[in-house]
């Protein structure tokens, strides 16, 4: 099979390139920056410069191929200016399902977020959930929008197109912020965690094995929550301290308190630039939030079977800790 793909040089799309290519299908991987694809070009992927805010960059790598799988988004956190999230997100999204659907193209899978449920309160939620109300986080509601006011409106006109709905995902080589706070631990440089903030967690290798499955098995015009175990933030610390013996943050800041220092950031956040983490949207998704999805219709209808995080994170850890050049103890 031949499949367009993009966000190729994301942590995400980077992973699902090469297992593609691994499982013998073509690939063609759009990117803004070919001299950045250099390794992408080094395994046989085609690459296609071109921009998803750019429809017509993307009309002729697109023509032709056998699927789409559409994982470039904007996933940052806590930033003075971040206009861009509207551009990508919603209208990158629009862009590259309209030309889906122009160069009527069999399939498609576009990778949504468990996150467009916004804080579920403690509770796992259901792809049949829909959250109404005010978003945490602009990266929140900007793919809620391109979810539910872009993708699914054109699943309802006749799109041939599957919704992934990945949790928090990890492994080697992430760039999240969820992983600074990671070497933050590494280092010993976090004296305290968030109280309460849950995520769902899976390793990269098997949110991309959701992706594939979607494209082969997944029924068009279906969601699938493709998000892996549910675990406190405190929970993945207090593991990580078994694997690597490095104390996990011994302090957990009450939710109360980190949102009302998201307001007093906000005022203060008008007048100078604070780091992502200290900004009142940054303190806003930590403060006792919970992103939770329940992946039983993808392990029921895919035979979807994520790893548990005590799996998945032993690596992860050694691979960081050698990144900074760490030995276990």
């Amino acid at each position: 099979m031949k499949y367009f793909v993009t966000g190729a040089t994301g942590f995400v799309g980077g992973y699902l390139v090469r297992r593609l290519v691994n499982d013998g299908h073509e690939v063609v991987a759009l990117v803004r920056n070919p001299a950045s694809a250099k390794p992408l070009v080094d395994i046989g992927i085609t690459i296609a410069k071109g921009d998803i805010t750019d429809k017509d960059s993307m009309r002729e790598p697109m023509t032709g191929v056998d699927g789409v799988f559409h994982v470039a988004a904007w996933y940052k956190v806590g930033m003075k200016d971040s206009s861009i999230a509207q551009t990508i997100n919603v209208e990158g999204t629009r862009n590259v399902l309209e030309l889906m659907k122009e160069l009527s193209i069999p399939k498609g899978v576009y990778t949504s977020t468990v996150a467009v449920f916004s804080d579920t309160k403690g509770e796992i939620k259901d792809e049949n959930y829909k959250f109404v109300g005010k978003h945490i986080s602009e990266y929140d509601r900007t793919k809620w929008e391109a979810h539910y006011l872009v993708a699914q409106p054109m699943i309802d006109a006749g799109l041939p197109l599957v919704i992934v709905m990945p949790g928090a995902v990890y492994g080697p080589g992430d760039q999240s912020g969820l992983r600074d706070v990671v070497v933050q631990y590494l280092q010993g440089k976090l004296p305290m965690s968030p109280g309460g903030m849950a995520v769902c967690w899976a390793r990269v290798e098997d949110t991309v094995e959701g992706h594939i499955l979607a494209m082969e098995k997944g029924k068009i015009g279906e969601s699938y929550i493709i998000a892996g175990p549910p675990h406190k933030l405190t929970d993945y610390f207090a593991l990580a301290e078994q694997i690597t013996r490095i104390p996990a943050p011994r302090v957990q800041m009450p939710p109360a308190v980190l949102k009302a220092s998201a307001a007093l950031m906000g005022v203060i956040g008008k007048a100078i630039t604070l780091p992502s983490t200290y900004t009142a949207e940054g303190l806003r998704v930590s403060a006792g939030v919970t992103y939770l999805g329940d992946n039983s219709k993808a392990k029921r209808e895919l035979g979807y079977n994520p790893r548990s995080l005590a799996d998945g994170l032993p690596e992860t850890l050694a691979y960081e800790m050698e990144q900074l050049g760490m030995h276990p103890k």
